[in-house]
């Protein structure tokens, strides 16, 4: 496998921190990404998505989903009523996890549900008017002069 220096980037550029960082977790989550537990990720509409997490033998008060810092943090902690029963067959794991998922800029959490043994988060992505775009309006030369005529 290579591996990537990205020491030149941070000397040549100024605010692109976040992005060398999230390269820098790419490259170092790609070999040792964790698989438990699956989750979907789908396009509900252009500014709206949808993460559901497989969170089989969960209550919805052992979840936990936060946003901090331009990631949404899903994670669980199974309580220990289990010590009193006995298993002939454990195929259902319940073990903690903790699964991180880095948000784009603008994007915000808008809900989420816990239904039929999956977690839903609903994400939207809220773009500034500032930021969309916007048409400008051509004139000829004779028309702006007009209005600088008039101004004055």
């Amino acid at each position: 496998m290579r591996t990537l220096d990205f020491a030149p980037l941070y000397r040549a550029t100024v605010g692109f921190d976040r992005i060398a960082d999230m390269m820098d977790r790419v490259m170092e989550t790609e070999v040792s990404a964790p698989t438990y537990p699956p989750y979907n990720i789908e396009k509900i509409d252009e500014n709206a998505y949808r993460i559901s997490v497989a969170v089989a033998g969960f209550a919805e008060s052992e979840l936990n989903v936060e946003v901090k810092e331009g990631a949404l943090i899903v994670s669980a902690r199974k309580a220990e009523d289990d010590k009193e029963r006995t298993f002939l067959h454990r195929g259902i794991a319940t073990r903690a996890f903790e699964r991180r998922f880095q948000l784009a800029d603008h994007v915000r959490v808008s809900g989420a549900s816990h239904v039929d043994g999956m977690l839903h988060i609903d994400l939207v992505r809220e773009v500034p008017e500032a930021l969309k775009p916007r048409r400008i309006e051509i004139t000829n030369g004779k028309k702006a002069i007009e209005a600088e005529t008039v101004e004055v």
